[in-house]
């Protein structure tokens, strides 16, 4: 009897394991990986590439630093 309790107890506590935690937590994991993999498919759309530029600037656009310097 007292072994049919014990018994009976633990598959209680089994089933609220089962049932309270590890199903809650695998559901809102999927949630999670669901949300993540759409904000990665909307973020790729909406960057466009980076373009290298190999090109060097041109020498006017920069100021030399006595202009800076004496402009004060």
């Amino acid at each position: 009897m007292l072994r049919t309790l014990f018994l009976l107890f633990c598959l209680y506590l089994l089933y609220k394991l089962i049932f309270e935690f590890i199903i809650p937590v695998y559901n809102a994991t999927s949630q999670v990986k669901k949300k993540v993999g759409e904000m990665q498919q909307e973020n790729n759309f909406t960057t466009p590439p980076k373009q290298s530029s190999t090109e060097k600037p041109k020498r006017n656009d920069y100021i030399d630093f006595e202009d800076v310097n004496n402009g004060v």
